[in-house]
């Protein structure tokens, strides 16, 4: 079965209008078959391609060439409203006998994705399509691609020549798409080397250019991204041999001037037209979903016998599968000891020992068998490198500075060293896992005593400050700038390990993680040097701690209506706000908080308005918190909608 990167419900999210003239937007189309047989949901039928083409001219839409959009790139006229770019992957047979005729009847362009490799094999044999082989006339004879690539209207596309399979990705044997997984050699147990990997994209990139210029006279113009999966190498890899332009299935509508990852509304179960305009035209999909969170250890599933370990994957995918959740925040350190700070990570890395080979292979069987989107947990500054020197050192009135033993033991933000080191471990964790975005970690903090490292304390006087934590902290005027400089240091911390990560991911997304104080005592940001509204401007979603029985709160529940007020108090915050309980009362020798009381507090976050929300940790062996008392408030699957 092909690698199916994108639900139903996802599609229903990609779903936009052009707010533009400039704008367009881009469908993906796949197979098209009189009646449709595909257990992957990639094929349409002729009838409801050819509803959807009417409806698409009878509504004012335009469909546009390649030529057009460079035209408006080039600043020569801009494009039609509600502009439609029209593809077509993979180079079915169905292209030329049910949708080129189509192209034709309407007048419309369109781009068609070729795999070169598939059209390599010889007309009565066999091509080797996703774990099958199917036979070679299902796909499109040189014949007929040289007539349709003739006809004006067809732009034709590198889909890859031998990119659009899955390659072993890790010791456990998952298969990932060969464009951006690291190839695992079984034999050797050794991964492929950058080199390797950068030698294998740019032999397949200029094969795949050459076949075509071969067979077509022209070289193409455009790559397609195998299952949409890609990364900033591979699109400078591509540049090379001539594609500056490529197509992927990320969210949102386009602009002529970005080009370079086109994104697309990938056509899935053969939608009738009720649905194919429902989609394009309802404004609600345009609202991110609502999420429902699992913040899962990943030291719970690790073990040290293979074969236990394995057990406990199959415990925490069910369990998954049960609660029906959208998002799981999976642990990619080590810490055994539980004091927060990363001993060893569970990925290959240049810096850090590896407990185990273990966060691709969870992150990627959540994703295939669970359909959750996996945000991989990481310290920010807490991990087990640097000497004392390399730390954030803390300045008490009554000794030399040194490093709080209270807090977490973090590398300086304001070190050049902190932030090579850092930033190398979210480059190695994205060069070997695939995951949609990064959880940074509670360590990202600084109190009123921090930082007193000799970097930090040159950032204080290049910024006008004293360059004395004792005078910055005896005059109100110089905390207030001092801890705007500290939390603005640790926002552009965290900047830099998500442009790392973006390299071999360019679209993650970024969460962080947030103490309740600053939110319910402003007064108290100098305590964190974290606020908010800055939180807001620079993360995705920010994880705030709900946790009542970890901030003593006589009256929980009281104190969770006042924390969603506060929120809310700030315009937009509860739609980037993800409320995360705490299922275990750590301060009363980690008592189990009752599935039934985590239940009625989400419903309560939920009255006041709360839309996103979850609970750290989950006991996935002991069914702690119960699944069967969070389901009804958790299941965006069974229960979209709290009763």
């Amino acid at each position: 079965m092909r690698m199916r990167i994108l639900s139903w419900s996802l599609l229903l999210l990609l779903a936009v209008i052009p707010s533009q003239a400039r704008a367009f937007i881009a469908l993906c189309y796949h197979d098209v078959q009189e009646v449709v047989d595909d257990p992957d949901g990639m094929a349409v039928s002729r009838d409801n391609l050819v509803a959807q083409f009417a409806w698409l001219r009878e509504n004012g839409y335009r469909p546009v060439s390649l030529d057009d959009l460079l035209a408006a790139r080039r600043g020569e006229g801009a494009l039609p409203e509600k502009a439609v770019l029209l593809t077509f992957d993979d180079g079915y047979a169905s292209f030329y006998t049910q949708v080129y005729p189509l192209l034709k009847a309407f007048e419309y362009p369109a781009v068609l994705a070729l795999v070169g490799s598939w059209l390599e094999v010889p007309a009565d044999g066999q091509v080797a399509y996703g774990d099958s082989l199917v036979p070679r006339a299902r796909f499109m004879s040189w014949e007929q691609i040289r007539e349709v690539a003739a006809s004006g209207l067809v732009e034709i596309a590198s889909h890859s020549h031998a990119l659009h399979r899955g390659i072993p990705a890790n010791p456990q044997g998952n298969e990932q798409p060969a464009m951006t997984t690291r190839r695992y050699d079984a034999a050797s147990g050794r991964y492929e080397t950058d080199e390797a990997y950068a030698a294998r994209l740019r032999e397949d990139f200029s094969r795949n250019a050459a076949l075509l210029k071969k067979q077509l006279g022209q070289a193409p113009r455009v790559m397609v991204w195998p299952y949409g999966e890609y990364n900033r190498l591979a699109q400078e890899l591509a540049e090379e041999v001539g594609m500056s332009i490529s197509l992927t299935l990320d969210v949102g509508e386009n602009a002529p001037s970005e080009l370079s990852a086109v994104r697309r509304v990938l056509i899935l179960d053969n939608p009738p037209l009720a649905d194919f305009v429902w989609q394009m035209h309802n404004p609600q999909w345009q609202r991110p979903q609502s999420l429902r969170v699992v913040h899962v250890d990943l030291d719970y599933v690790y073990d040290a016998d293979s074969a236990q370990q394995e057990v406990n994957l199959g415990l925490l995918l069910d369990r998954i599968q049960k609660l029906g959740v959208s998002t799981v925040y999976l642990q990619a350190f080590a810490d055994p000891d539980g004091d927060g700070t990363a001993d060893a990570l569970y990925f290959p890395n240049r810096h850090l020992p590896m407990r185990a080979d273990l966060f691709n292979r969870v992150a990627w069987q959540l994703r295939v068998r669970t359909g959750v989107q996996v945000y991989a947990w990481m310290p920010v500054l807490a991990f087990v490198l640097g000497e004392e020197g390399d730390l954030v050192l803390s300045r008490q009135a009554d000794g030399p500075a040194a490093p709080d033993p209270r807090q977490y033991r973090r590398l300086s933000p304001f070190a050049p060293k902190s932030r090579q080191l850092a930033g190398d471990l979210y480059e190695d964790l994205a060069k070997h896992a695939a995951f949609a975005g990064v959880l940074f970690h509670d360590d990202a903090l600084l109190s009123d005593f921090e930082d007193a490292h000799p970097a930090a304390l040159a950032a204080y006087a290049a910024a006008g400050l004293p360059g004395d934590i004792g005078v910055l902290r005896a005059d109100e005027t110089h905390q207030g700038a001092w801890t705007r400089l500290k939390a603005e240091a640790l926002h552009d911390f965290t900047a830099h390990l998500a442009e790392r990560a973006r390299y071999w991911r360019p679209t993650v997304k970024t969460a962080r993680n947030l103490f309740a104080r600053p939110v319910l005592e402003p007064a108290s940001e100098a305590w964190f040097a974290q606020s908010l509204p800055r939180f807001l401007e620079r993360y995705d979603y920010t994880a705030v701690m709900a946790m009542p029985y970890m901030e003593q709160a006589a009256d929980p529940e009281g104190w969770l209506k006042d924390l969603v007020q506060r929120v809310a108090e700030t315009p937009g915050a509860l739609d980037k706000v993800v409320f995360e309980l705490q299922s275990v009362d750590w301060r009363h020798d980690n008592q189990p908080v009752p599935g039934a009381v985590l239940a009625r507090q989400m419903r309560l976050l939920a009255r006041q308005g709360a839309r996103h929300y979850g609970y750290y940790p989950d006991n996935f062996f002991h069914n702690q918190p119960r699944a069967e008392d969070l389901m009804p408030v958790m299941s965006l699957r069974t229960y979209p909608y709290l009763p």
